[in-house]
């Protein structure tokens, strides 16, 4: 059977070897041919990939990626049948636009993938409070048309989709995360070099302002210690600002970027422990991979964390407060028996995520919906 994915993700078509281009390695081998159409990205270009995965990035600006999708759709229909389109919906919802087009003129089924909806549980944007509103109303308007909606959580998104009136017959929770164990794993000879780590981009609804105020107050009794930031984006001027307000200059590290896994897995292995301060995420990948190093994370409970992380025990939770934030950070500090010991319990509960297990229940769970549709006939 064929897929057609319209896609957010323009990593592929750009020639990198990201986490979509790994899952598609393993996912491809599913379908007979796989069809993705991205958006425009710089370097990205038509390229066919694992032998039966094709890249179709489009020319033109997002706002016309609607148009996009109908004209190449509906070569890509000429030349053969579909089981099953699947649709990445996010922001202004480009794609469920064109999907609605697709479920329209073919018949074809369509999946509307909601990883995570933007500035939920919090927003701390006006563009994020837009984007929510613009998610309810879409996915209001989807559950008309759409055969099913896609999850990668347990219950954050699925509770949403529920809200919004999504039948529940239509919500599937088939996963993402998927960790390579043999590059994210404990390296019990690397020295630990920061206190507390952040792994992220630099962005509104990853939480910084949170994390530095908190590890601020975290200093008043640790004068010495180290947070390491790996990580770029927009918000790195204001961060900076932020700190020299703060006098923390001597105590941050900041790098940009490093050129592999392996080098993010040693990052994750120099610190005792990994902080997401984040407000709405689908994953985040970052905090299950620091588990896999039996490093300890202290996480808001977004995307999987709530899921995943039963407090005090694999990770410790906190509902975005900076007081709470800094009381986690002190206390992992403080106690290294009990660092270790959450440490560990936290890799031990992460050994679910391997790529192939994750990835083939990704593909069952879309072949499993076309039997149950009668499109495998």
């Amino acid at each position: 059977m064929n897929l057609l994915m319209l896609s957010g993700d323009s990593s592929v078509a750009q020639g990198r070897e990201s986490t979509f281009y790994r899952m598609l390695h393993r996912f491809s081998m599913h379908w007979e041919r796989i069809d993705v159409i991205c958006p425009r990205a710089e370097g990205a270009e038509a390229r066919t990939v694992h032998g039966n995965v094709y890249l179709h990035p489009s020319p033109w600006h997002k706002a016309r990626q609607p148009r996009f999708i109908k004209q190449k759709v509906e070569e890509l229909f000429d030349q053969r049948p579909y089981a099953l389109i699947t649709s990445h919906d996010f922001g202004f919802f480009y794609n469920g636009i064109g999907a609605r087009w697709l479920s329209k003129k073919s018949g074809v089924p369509i999946v509307s993938e909601i990883h995570h909806v933007e500035g939920y549980p919090h927003a701390v944007t006006s563009k994020e409070r837009l984007y929510r509103t613009l998610a309810r109303r879409y996915i209001k308007w989807a559950r008309r048309w759409a055969a099913a909606f896609r999850a990668v959580n347990q219950h954050e998104v699925p509770d949403l989709l529920r809200e919004w009136g999504v039948d529940e017959e239509k919500i599937l929770v088939l996963p993402s995360l998927f960790i390579d164990y043999d590059v994210f794993r404990p390296l019990p000879d690397v020295e630990k070099v920061y206190d507390v780590a952040f792994v992220g981009r630099l962005v509104a609804n990853k939480g910084l302002f949170t994390l530095i105020d908190a590890f601020a107050q975290a200093r008043t009794m640790y004068p010495d210690i180290k947070l390491g930031i790996l990580g770029s984006g927009p918000l790195r001027k204001e961060i900076d600002k932020h700190m020299r307000l703060n006098l923390l200059t001597d105590n941050v590290t900041i790098i940009d970027r490093v050129d592999s896994a392996e080098e993010v897995a040693r990052f994750y292995n120099q610190s005792k422990m990994l902080v997401c301060a984040s407000t709405a995420e689908g994953g985040p990948r970052v905090t299950v991979e620091a588990m896999a190093c039996g490093i300890p994370v202290i996480s808001t409970p977004v995307g999987v964390m709530g899921d995943l992380i039963t407090d005090g025990e694999n990770g410790l939770l906190f509902e975005w407060q900076t007081a709470q934030l800094a009381a986690k950070i002190r206390l992992l500090l403080h106690d290294q028996a009990k660092r270790e010991e959450i440490g560990e319990a936290g890799r031990e509960s992460v050994q679910g995520f391997g790529v192939n297990t994750v990835i083939d229940a990704y593909a069952r769970g879309y072949l499993d919906l076309i039997d149950r549709l009668g499109g495998a006939d």
